[in-house]
């Protein structure tokens, strides 16, 4: 990347930040904590017939009578990595590798983090090649109406995904060494 590009070097500073607060924060996360489910119908990871973790729902239901799902700190990591960050190089870069299925994910705490730290690295290094001209310009491609839409959208839209979901790691994390305090 050339330094002279402010966008580029902006955006990747903040990915940079918001990795760096969040990867602090799963530091020593156990495998008890990544399925750990504090109300009785949370949504997660379970193994399957064949022993492969795959997420109970992708997009799980709310409604007007009850409140949003609850979910794991296993379906946030999936959730980051896999729905967002690996799906946006999917959907809309040139160049996206074979991922294989989108519903499976690591059933370990470590796998999962590794995973998540992979997906991330595939996002930011497209979006460093971009370049200034290129981040601000249309995609020209994706599902929906992303193909009008810039890359540095696409960007910011992953930074609100990753402090969102983020801070509910945290969060969990907090509650979950406070049971019973």
């Amino acid at each position: 990347m050339d330094m002279t590009d402010p966008a580029t070097r902006d955006i990747l500073a903040s990915f940079e930040r918001a990795r760096s607060m969040l990867f602090r924060r799963l530091e020593g996360l156990t495998d008890a904590e990544y399925h750990w489910e504090p109300v009785s119908d949370c949504v997660g990871l379970r193994p399957g017939d064949d022993g492969v973790f795959r997420v109970d729902a992708v997009f799980p239901e709310s409604s007007p009578d009850a409140p949003d799902p609850v979910t794991t700190i296993a379906w946030r990591i999936w959730h980051i990595g896999n729905l967002c960050l690996r799906g946006y190089v999917i959907y809309l870069f040139d160049d996206a590798p074979e991922f294989g299925e989108r519903d499976e994910w690591p059933g370990t705490a470590k796998e999962g983090i590794e995973a998540l730290a992979e997906d991330w690295e595939h996002f930011t290094s497209r979006i460093a090649a971009l370049g200034d001209q290129r981040l601000l310009a249309p995609i020209g491609m994706g599902p929906g109406g992303w193909a009008e839409e810039t890359y540095l959208k696409l960007a910011l839209h992953a930074l609100v995904e990753v402090a969102h979901h983020g801070g509910e790691i945290g969060l969990l994390r907090d509650l979950y060494i406070r049971q019973g305090v």
